[in-house]
């Protein structure tokens, strides 16, 4: 009888540990939450990433200029990896690739920052996009430039934001190396819009 009751006791401490484990999970520090900046950064710029992605690819197989055909594939290469890696963090963090926020929530005054068509900051408008589809030769090359200038400097704007925001070092860590890449490639871009006696929009 004495070995059942011990038993018992044993099991009920066991639950009684389990229960205590995951209630202190719920309030200790650990992997971001679904409204944090962590998750909000890594959904909102794998949607800004993915337009860049598009414009990039347009820019490898319709440029005039061979630096800017260069520029667009290295930037769709790099860019569609940092997605895969966001897309990773969420899965490590248990988040859904989507959230409940709304675009740039994450940010403080980020609603803000949207565009009247709810694009977030850099972003072409839909319009804009037909543009570079339909542009060919020069007008290609011009527009491209400045519709990737213009989006790379709306994702720094995040960047900073995340980097002031965020717990995760890993996250701060990444986002402050993809603003010195873009920053980088906006340099590129402006060289090539004045050579081409163009400005940006």
């Amino acid at each position: 009888m004495f070995g059942s009751v011990r038993s018992w006791w044993l099991a009920v401490v066991a639950v009684l540990a389990l229960v205590a484990g995951f209630a202190l999970a719920q309030f200790w520090p650990g992997a971001p939450g679904d409204d944090s900046a962590e998750a909000g950064f890594a959904r909102d710029m794998s949607s800004h990433h993915a337009q860049a992605v598009e414009m990039a690819m347009l820019g490898y197989t319709k440029a005039e200029n061979p630096r800017l055909r260069t520029l667009g594939y290295d930037i769709a290469l790099t860019q569609q990896a940092q997605i895969g890696m966001m897309d990773a963090w969420l899965a490590e963090w248990n988040l859904r690739p989507t959230g409940s926020q709304p675009k740039m929530a994450w940010m403080p005054d980020g609603k803000k920052t949207l565009s009247p068509e709810g694009l977030m900051p850099g972003m072409a408008s839909p319009a804009e996009l037909e543009r570079l589809r339909a542009a060919t030769g020069r007008d290609f090359d011009i527009l491209f430039s400045q519709l990737m200038l213009r989006h790379h400097l709306g994702g720094i704007h995040m960047v900073d934001a995340v980097v002031d925001q965020a717990d995760d070092k890993a996250v701060a860590d990444f986002a402050g190396s993809m603003k010195a890449a873009q920053q980088k490639e906006i340099a590129i871009f402006n060289g090539l819009l004045t050579e081409m006696g163009a400005k940006p929009l």
